[in-house]
């Protein structure tokens, strides 16, 4: 009996059919295992700081992070790779990066009942596209030897009686925009002009170099203060060469006695085109939890987001930190006029221009 070379193909599917069905079965659950157990980070931030995070995140929840970390690029690179982009969530050590990536489209509103019950709405975008995470003080680093009161404001830094006594970083500097645009929020633009010369006049030298720098510089005694985020001193304290850097200043929280001090935050923001949605939420509220906040707050000198979070005792000793109450987004809308301002006054050309 003959049997037609289609009929042979046939009979081999049909009993192919359940094997590979069953096959696919099998396969199914741990293609769908993988993709539901991942998420993936684009940081700015150090590995050092946010991998003891992820690693408790990942023991607790079965979800594995993958990061990718970058000093800079990390906003262009995912407005590039578009759609096809495998970014989740998008990690910044500053506001200004938080709403650069905002305005470049590249992120969408987190939804989340835990972040709004537990970050108040002052340290969030009002339409959802950010969180922050961390906060950090833009404080003046005095010289113990060389200044004596305990107390100052911003406005003060531009009194002459500083002249050739004040040293930071350039003024286009994301920390510097910020500040500048609190002052702006505060004061309006003509007296924030006008502080911004006296501030410049001030330096001791040329905008140069980073926060720590200025407080080399104390310590080297070129300038008496220095304008620098609280959570340096942490840093420069375990640096064996900064150590005595930072031992030779004390901190001081400008305006505690009226509107409070310049507060800065990390924070995330969930990428627009995201393939895990619902672990980078889970990420983020990880991240917005006491536990993380205080892993946060005793590795890097950084203050909690969220009531109820321990600060570090190194972080206590520096004193009380009476915030701003001036929400983000307010700033967010001051940055450009405060970059133009900068440059209008050539801040960055120093003390003689």
């Amino acid at each position: 009996m003959s049997v037609s070379r289609s009929t042979l193909r046939g009979t081999a599917l049909a009993l192919a059919s359940p094997m590979l069905a069953a096959l696919a079965l099998l396969a199914a659950p741990s293609l769908e295992a993988r993709a539901a157990g991942e998420v993936n980070v684009y940081s700015y931030r150090e590995p050092g700081l946010t991998d003891p995070i992820f690693k408790t995140f990942e023991k607790e929840t079965g979800i594995k992070v993958n990061v990718i970390y970058s000093r800079d690029g990390l906003i262009e690179r995912i407005a590039a790779e578009g759609r096809n982009s495998p970014a989740d969530i998008l990690l910044t050590p500053d506001s200004g990066l938080l709403i650069r990536a905002k305005e470049a489209g590249i992120t969408q509103p987190l939804t989340s009942k835990v972040i709004e019950e537990s970050v108040d709405a002052a340290l969030r975008d009002p339409e959802g596209h950010w969180v922050a995470l961390t906060r950090r003080a833009r404080v003046v680093y005095a010289s113990k030897e060389r200044v004596q009161q305990d107390q100052i404001t911003y406005e003060e830094l531009a009194d002459p009686k500083w002249k050739g006594k004040i040293c930071v970083r350039s003024g286009q500097h994301t920390y510097n925009i910020a500040l500048i645009a609190s002052i702006i929020a505060h004061d309006g633009e003509e007296k924030a002009e006008a502080w911004l010369k006296g501030l410049r006049d001030n330096l001791a030298r040329k905008p140069a170099g980073g926060d720590r720098e200025g407080v080399r510089d104390i310590h080297a005694g070129l300038c008496d203060l220095a304008i620098s985020n609280t959570y340096y001193m942490a840093a420069m304290l375990k640096n064996p060469e900064q150590k005595v850097w930072a031992e030779s200043v004390r901190i001081i929280f400008p305006n505690a006695a009226d509107r409070g001090t310049h507060v800065n935050v990390s924070g995330a923001s969930l990428i627009a085109h995201a393939p895990n949605k619902d672990n980078a939420v889970k990420l983020v509220e990880y991240l917005a939890s006491p536990e993380a906040q205080e892993i946060y707050a005793e590795r890097n000198g950084e203050y909690p987001v969220i009531a109820g979070a321990k600060t570090s005792d190194l972080v206590k000793s520096w004193g009380e930190l009476k915030a701003d109450p001036i929400p983000l987004s307010e700033i967010a809308k001051l940055r450009k006029k405060a970059s133009e301002l900068v440059d209008k006054v050539r801040f960055d050309a120093g003390p003689s221009s």
